[in-house]
């Protein structure tokens, strides 16, 4: 490949593919720069480092659970159907990518856990989110959270079973859906305004 057509998207996704043959703990830059066909320097133009490659791995693959809440949170109209819907679509991507390919899953996740400053960001958009959401009800007065970035927080914190990947194998457990309504049925109750 031409490293005048070398970019950090190729990068990343030649990466990805590395990653998915030989697992986080071979793969390495040189890898990904064969599987591109150019040294090794080439890559290290784009990203600094090994870690700063994993890194933006690890960013990019986290970006695809929480771009699409994004509209979620952004969608105007009542809180409490936001709020449930993305709390079940966060649920519901992470089982969805789990499934699909549980060995890529369990590659991302040991690289993002490696990534802590990205995971970091992750957990802050994923709260920011929900925030967003506390704070159009309290606007809207249907809930009457005093500080709605502690609440997104706590919401998240409160729901990890259903989206955080320690929790996988517990995904399959047929009765995951009911918990997660009566858990979010349980929360919604507490953010609702009394009287």
């Amino acid at each position: 490949m031409s490293t005048d057509i070398l970019n950090p998207e190729k990068i990343l996704d030649t990466a990805e593919e590395v990653l998915r043959r030989y697992g986080p703990a071979k793969a390495t830059v040189l890898d990904v720069a064969r599987a591109l066909g150019v040294s090794h320097g080439s890559v290290y133009r784009h990203f600094g480092s090994k870690t700063a490659l994993r890194d933006a791995v690890a960013q990019r693959w986290l970006a695809r659970v929480s771009a699409p809440l994004a509209v979620i949170a952004q969608a105007g109209g009542p809180a409490e159907p936001r709020l449930r819907q993305l709390v079940t679509a966060l649920s519901a991507t992470k089982r969805r990518m789990a499934a699909e390919d549980p060995e890529l899953f369990a590659t991302f996740h040991q690289i993002a856990t490696q990534s802590r400053e990205v995971v970091g960001e992750h957990l802050d958009t994923l709260a920011s989110q929900l925030a967003t959401i506390i704070a159009d009800g309290v606007a809207r007065k249907e809930f009457a959270a005093a500080d709605p970035a502690t609440a997104g927080r706590a919401v998240l914190q409160a729901t990890a079973r259903f989206h955080h990947p320690a929790h996988t194998p517990e995904w399959a457990h047929p009765g995951i859906d009911a918990d997660l309504e009566a858990v979010l049925t349980l929360l919604i109750a507490g953010l609702r305004r009394k009287g």
